[in-house]
């Protein structure tokens, strides 16, 4: 067990949620959480978004204030975890049983990997317990009508295709960014999107939290979708939208650490999307729908589709590491660099592939670890968006198979000594999805009119 973590935990025993403030500032909303860990800090990161964005003229104010509060619980899980207090002060709202419930399974999954890698070993019900002081938010006479979706782009080649799905309705979409830098913008762009078409948020982290990080308090994952989760359903509200359209594939449904329930990506899951519906319908009754546009569907054949979308093989990004620099590059030497270079190999040639990324990542030796990993040989798979093993090893067949000349270091080394036969049919889709019916036939025939 980490020494740290029993240390902090006795040390500081509590978070406080203490409240939320909503602020109009040069014609933009702020909002400003305060959250306290006594004797340690105050953390007061902050949301902002332009008012211009509203378009709903019957917005309930009460509604409107208990999305923002839960937005604050999931905001609150980045300051926990630098020390796990043994207790949770909710002082800002109110949370019911099934709120408890709902947010200690949330706390606890999306921060598995945090867990892991922290050497941190503890049941759900041991990592903390609430305390609610704050008074209850009640909802009477809430008229809503949307219309419409809102796609949160994320700058990769999973929402591309999202928007590329769901072009013919683009007259009544929006995009969705969080911090828009780069990528995600530009893609927007490339879909015939203008800047008055894109939900822009600003999303900033308190210093004080990365003050301790560099001090050697606890760090680590967090689940961020569960932010695009909320943030994203205030917005759909204030811009009178119906659907929220998600771009998380099947594959995000596998475990990062096989065999346990340690998944990086697990408020992209499956589960993570029907408890947050079930969250919604339970705490505002109102009519948006969450979910995602591509769950029947893997990794493998959402790089199929991508791979026609050539007007974006130069602007798309779904490198991590490149996106924290000045300007937003593929990094060329992280595991998800690698699984998209992939991915998209199965179906692109040599020649495309070089000149999307700048160099052949099949033939980088220093990737070695991830790529074994990628393949299911490691300990466990890389700790990042990235598809299942049997479609990583489905693809390198299929690379192999049509490859021509010496093959690159990486093909290989997987040729003589991993070699794998796997089978995917890439005209399956997965029969687990909350797809409206409309646009999963739009899918389905994007699916099955795919030309090799």
């Amino acid at each position: 067990m980490n020494t740290k973590f029993n240390e902090y935990r006795n040390t500081y025993k509590e978070i406080i949620y203490r409240d939320y403030l909503v602020d109009d500032i040069d014609n933009d909303l702020v909002i400003t959480y305060t959250f306290e860990i006594p004797g340690l800090t105050v953390f007061k990161p902050t949301i902002s978004f332009s008012k211009d964005l509203i378009k709903n003229s019957f917005i309930n104010e009460n509604l409107m204030n208990k999305i923002i509060f839960h937005i604050g619980m999931i905001e609150l899980i980045s300051y926990y975890k630098c020390c796990c207090p043994k207790k949770i002060v909710i002082e800002a709202g109110y949370l019911s049983d099934y709120d408890k419930s709902w947010f200690k399974k949330l706390f606890y999954n999306g921060l598995g990997e945090f867990l892991y890698k922290n050497n941190i070993s503890i049941s759900e019900d041991e990592l903390f317990d609430f305390e609610v002081t704050g008074e209850e938010i009640k909802l009477e006479d809430v008229f809503y009508q949307g219309y419409g979706n809102l796609i949160p782009v994320g700058g990769g080649k999973d929402s591309v295709v999202s928007l590329e799905l769901l072009k013919e309705y683009k007259d009544d979409n929006n995009c969705f960014i969080i911090n828009p830098k780069g990528a995600n913008i530009e893609c927007c762009y490339v879909a015939g999107y203008m800047d008055e078409d894109i939900v822009k948020i600003k999303r900033v982290i308190d210093k004080n939290l990365i003050d301790l990080n560099s001090k050697g308090f606890l760090n680590g994952h967090t689940p961020f979708s569960s932010i695009v989760a909320f943030i994203s359903y205030l917005m759909a509200y204030l811009t009178n939208k119906k659907y929220i359209v998600l771009s998380n594939e099947n594959s995000a449904n596998e475990a990062t650490v096989i065999g346990t329930n340690v998944n990086h990506q697990y408020s992209k899951s499956y589960e993570f999307e029907k408890d947050f519906h079930d969250f919604t319908i339970k705490n505002y009754g109102i009519d948006i729908n969450y979910f995602s546009m591509l769950r029947p569907l893997k990794e493998i054949q959402i790089a199929m589709l991508f791979s026609k979308y050539t007007k974006y093989h130069k602007v798309f990004k779904s490198c991590n590491l490149g996106s924290k620099g000045s300007t937003w590059e593929w990094c060329c030497n992280c595991p998800k660099c690698l699984f998209v270079y992939i991915m998209l190999s199965a179906f692109l040639s040599k020649s495309e592939m070089v000149e999307m990324f700048g160099k052949d990542l099949l033939n980088q030796k220093e990737l070695e670890k991830d790529f074994i990993e990628l393949i299911g040989e490691g300990e466990t798979k890389p700790f990042e968006c990235v598809g299942s093993i049997s479609e990583v090893n489905f693809a390198l067949n299929k690379i192999i198979a049509s490859y021509e000349g010496e093959l690159p270091y990486l093909l290989n080394l997987y040729k003589n000594n991993y070699l794998k036969d796997e089978n995917i049919d890439l005209y399956e889709l997965e029969e687990n999805h909350n797809v409206i019916s409309e646009y999963y036939d739009i899918l389905k025939e994007n699916v099955f009119n795919y030309e090799k």
